[in-house]
C-alpha cells in the first residue's frame, strides 16, 4: 500500500522533471515481459528517463500542465511515462530496435499465419512425435530423427491457438509472437506524434515521396497541366504528333519536306527493284 506522502513525492518528482526534457512519451508496458523492459532501460540509459508507476499517478503528472495534457488518453493499463531530449523519431527508431519472441499461448489469435515448414528436426524420437500428431502436424520417423514430412499453415492470421497447437510449438521451439516496447505518442515541440508517425523512416518516406511524385507527374502529364517537370515530354509529344500530321497530310514545312523526301527516295528504291526483277 502506497503511503499519500510517497505518492506526493512521486508525483512532485516527476512533474519536475518532465519540465527537463523537450521530449516526453507514453510507453505502454502491458503483456511486455520485464526482461524486455529491462534490457531496453540499461540500452537507453544514456538517452532515456522512465517514470514508472501507477496509472492514477503518472496521470496526475501529465495534468500538471496544458500541454502533456495532451497525452493522458495514451494511458492505457500498465504505461510508463519516457523522457528525452532526443529527436522523437531516432527514439521512436531505438526503442524499435529492441525486440524479444515470445512463445505462444493456448486461446491467442495469431498475428500472422503460422507456418510449418518441411525437414528434420532437432527432436529425437518420444513424446514430441505424440504431440505434433495431435496438433494435425505431419511427421515421420528417419534415421532416429523427427522429421516434418509436409509444410503446412499451422494456424492462419487471426485464428485462434488451440493448446495442443500451442504444446506442439513449443516442443518445436517455434516463437511465433514478437513484442516490441514501442511508444503510443509523443509530445515533441508542441505536437502530438502517434506510432504510425513516428514509424516513418527515412527510406520508407523516400518511397513515400518517389509513389506521390509519380502520381503527380501522370497527373498532370494526362491533364496537359504544364509545369517544370512536364513541359519537356509534352512538347516532344506535340512534335511528334505534328511531324506524323504532316507526313500523312503531305504538308511541305521545314523537317517535313525532308522526311517526305526520305519516303518518296525509299517507294522510289523498291519500285526499281521490282522493275528489275
Amino acid at each position: 500500500m502506497l503511503t499519500k506522502q510517497y505518492k506526493e513525492k512521486f508525483v512532485k518528482e516527476g512533474i519536475e522533471k518532465i519540465k527537463k526534457y523537450k521530449v516526453v512519451g507514453v510507453l505502454p508496458l502491458n503483456s511486455i515481459p520485464d526482461t524486455l523492459l529491462q534490457s531496453s532501460r540499461n540500452k537507453l540509459r544514456s538517452n532515456i528517463d522512465f517514470i514508472i508507476g501507477k496509472k492514477s499517478l503518472l496521470m496526475r503528472i501529465l495534468e500538471s500542465s496544458d500541454e502533456t495534457k495532451k497525452l493522458e488518453s495514451e494511458l492505457k493499463g500498465t504505461s510508463a511515462i519516457i523522457l528525452s531530449n532526443e529527436n522523437p523519431f531516432e527514439l521512436y527508431s531505438k526503442f524499435s530496435a529492441n525486440s524479444m519472441k515470445l512463445a505462444a499461448k493456448p486461446n491467442q489469435k495469431a498475428a500472422d499465419d503460422i507456418n510449418i515448414a518441411e525437414g528434420e528436426t532437432s527432436l529425437q524420437p518420444g513424446q514430441g512425435v505424440t504431440e505434433l500428431k495431435s496438433a494435425g502436424i505431419d511427421v515421420k520417423i528417419d534415421k532416429g530423427k523427427v522429421v516434418i514430412s509436409k509444410s503446412k499453415v499451422l494456424v492462419k492470421k487471426g485464428e485462434v491457438i488451440s493448446n495442443l497447437v500451442a504444446k506442439a510449438l513449443h516442443t518445436l521451439d517455434i516463437k511465433p509472437f514478437t513484442a516490441t516496447l514501442v511508444p503510443s505518442a509523443i509530445l515533441y515541440e508542441h505536437i502530438k506524434f502517434g506510432r504510425d508517425a513516428l514509424s516513418i523512416t527515412a527510406d520508407s518516406l523516400k518511397i513515400d515521396i518517389a509513389h506521390a511524385f509519380n502520381v503527380a507527374y501522370n497527373i498532370s502529364l494526362n491533364a496537359g497541366l504544364v509545369n517544370s517537370y512536364t513541359i519537356k515530354p509534352m512538347v516532344e509529344k506535340a512534335y511528334r504528333e505534328a511531324m506524323a500530321l504532316g507526313i500523312n497530310a503531305k504538308i511541305y514545312d521545314t523537317g517535313i519536306t525532308e522526311k517526305l523526301l526520305e519516303i518518296a527516295a525509299a517507294e522510289a528504291k523498291s519500285l526499281n527493284e521490282k522493275v528489275a526483277e
